[in-house]
C-alpha cells in the first residue's frame, strides 16, 4: 500500500508542475500577431520616416487623405513604397530616398475609372 502511495503522489506532483509550467509561459508569452498583422509586418522592409514622406506626397498628388501604406521595399538606393487610395485602396507607387520623394505614380488603371 505504501508503495501504491508514493505513486500515486509522484503522478499528481507531475500532473501539478506540468499545469505550473503552462501557466507560467502562457503568461510570460507575449500574444503572436495575428494573420493579417504578421503578413502586414512582412511587406514592410522600408523606414517608416520613408513611408510617411510618400503618404503624404501620395496624399498630396492623389488629392486623398485616405490612404494607407500597403507595403515598402528598400533596396540599396531607395525604397518603394505602394500606398492604397480610398476606400478601393487604388496602388499608388512612390519612390523615396532619405525622406526625400522622387517620383509619385498611379498604378490604377484609370482608363477603366
Amino acid at each position: 500500500m505504501s508503495m501504491r502511495y508514493l505513486t500515486g503522489a509522484i503522478a499528481s506532483l507531475a500532473a501539478l508542475l506540468s499545469l505550473s509550467a503552462c501557466s507560467q509561459s502562457s503568461t510570460s508569452t507575449p500574444p503572436r500577431p495575428s494573420t493579417s498583422e504578421a503578413t502586414a509586418a512582412a511587406l514592410r522592409g522600408g523606414n517608416p520616416a520613408d513611408e510617411r514622406a510618400c503618404e503624404q506626397a501620395v496624399a498630396r498628388q492623389a488629392n486623398n487623405t485616405d490612404i494607407a501604406t500597403l507595403s515598402s521595399d528598400l533596396s540599396q538606393v531607395t525604397t518603394q513604397v505602394i500606398v492604397g487610395v480610398g476606400p478601393q485602396r487604388a496602388k499608388w507607387r512612390c519612390l523615396v530616398s532619405g525622406g526625400k520623394v522622387g517620383e509619385v505614380t498611379s498604378l490604377t488603371d484609370e482608363g477603366a475609372l
